[in-house]
């Protein structure tokens, strides 16, 4: 009897412990798979901040979001199939080759980039002065075979080559024209806030006829305004809420209220002129707005060009895209096509 119990025990056991590394595996092992779901509409007030004036209006602007999750386990792919517009996505569809420390620091630039862009275009569309400032040239990624990797790193500011400042990427790009590859050449930057230097040799660089840092960059500029504006949105990334931004930052600045007690949502990159362009996870967005209680949605309006198609074989207008979500719900909000500020502008004075 003492060894058949013994027996039954382990056999208990051992069945005990598959059961629960099983569930383990199944609730917390990570795959190589991530979820986009729809995310929030949070209130674009509390992120836009300008001195002097405080929005009381009735009504509210509304920043959409997508949310990401992952890596996510096998449970959570299941439950991400019951979501409504929720997207399967391998590492490389959603982060490209950047770790998920690069992707973070990209989508915090980019958030930064549109809020700059947003102050600049809601000034010029109110007709009060505003002063873009050139810091230097932001790094976004950093080449393999680069001799500044390693000291560089992703979201550093370079100021100077060799002790010159320059006034904008073009220029730091032409100054390095003039060397061959192999030239040491010294480069200030900003790191967290604090000035270095590095000399290193330029590299070729593939593809071209010239040599380089070994840096995928762009612009780094600040915005300088009377009355200041601060916008910060905290842990939201990514280009996509330029334009409502801007439609937040005109109300304050220009003490209109386009608003008249509604609930406005929208998406969409907006640069220092006020033109609007494409985003990602539009239906995401729409589902969220609605779900929200939006009236009104604003949706880039870009036609899929042929340039379109070939560098995104299944890109499709934002705005067809937002229509069709919209009708798939069932929602009765009202989706506008827009291609700059001006045009969102004058829809709300004209409705």
């Amino acid at each position: 009897m003492k060894r058949v119990f013994s027996n039954r025990h382990r056999r208990n056991w051992l069945i005990g412990t598959i059961v629960v590394l099983a569930l383990g595996i199944f609730f917390l092992m990570p795959t190589k798979y991530y979820l986009e779901i729809p995310g929030g509409a949070d209130r674009i007030s509390k992120f836009v901040k300008v001195e002097g004036t405080r929005d009381n209006d009735k009504g509210s602007y509304r920043l959409m979001t997508v949310g990401v999750l992952g890596p996510a386990s096998p449970a959570m792919l299941i439950w991400g199939q019951l979501q409504p517009f929720s997207e399967t996505l391998t590492k490389n569809e959603l982060m490209g080759s950047s770790t998920s420390a690069e992707y973070d620091e990209l989508q915090n630039y980019y958030i930064k980039s549109a809020a700059n862009s947003a102050v600049v275009a809601a000034f010029k569309a109110a007709s009060l002065p505003v002063q873009i400032k050139y810091q230097g040239i932001y790094v976004m990624s950093i080449m393999a075979h680069s001799n500044f990797k390693g000291e560089l790193q992703l979201g550093d500011t370079v100021t100077a080559i060799n002790g010159r400042h320059y006034d904008e990427a073009q220029q730091y790009i032409d100054a390095l024209k003039r060397f061959p590859a192999g030239t040491p050449v010294t480069i200030t930057y900003t790191h967290r806030g604090k000035t270095q230097n590095s000399t290193n040799k330029l590299i070729h660089l593939p593809g071209t006829k010239r040599a380089g840092l070994g840096i995928t960059l762009t612009d780094h500029t600040s915005v300088v305004t009377k009355p200041k504006v601060r916008i910060n949105a905290g842990s939201i990334g990514g280009p996509s809420a330029g334009l409502m931004f801007a439609l937040e930052t005109y109300d304050q600045v220009s003490g209109k209220n386009l608003r008249r007690g509604r609930t406005i949502a929208g998406t969409g990159t907006i640069d220092n002129k006020g033109n609007v362009g494409v985003i990602g996870g539009i239906d995401k967005k729409v589902y969220a707005a609605s779900k929200a209680g939006a009236t009104i949605f604003f949706a880039p309006d870009v036609p899929a060009t042929k340039e379109l198609k070939r560098e995104d074989p299944s890109y499709v207008n934002n705005y067809v895209e937002a229509q069709s979500t919209a009708k798939k719900m069932g929602s009765k909000m009202k989706i506008i096509p827009v291609h700059s500020l001006n045009e969102a502008i004058k829809y709300l004075q004209w409705h």
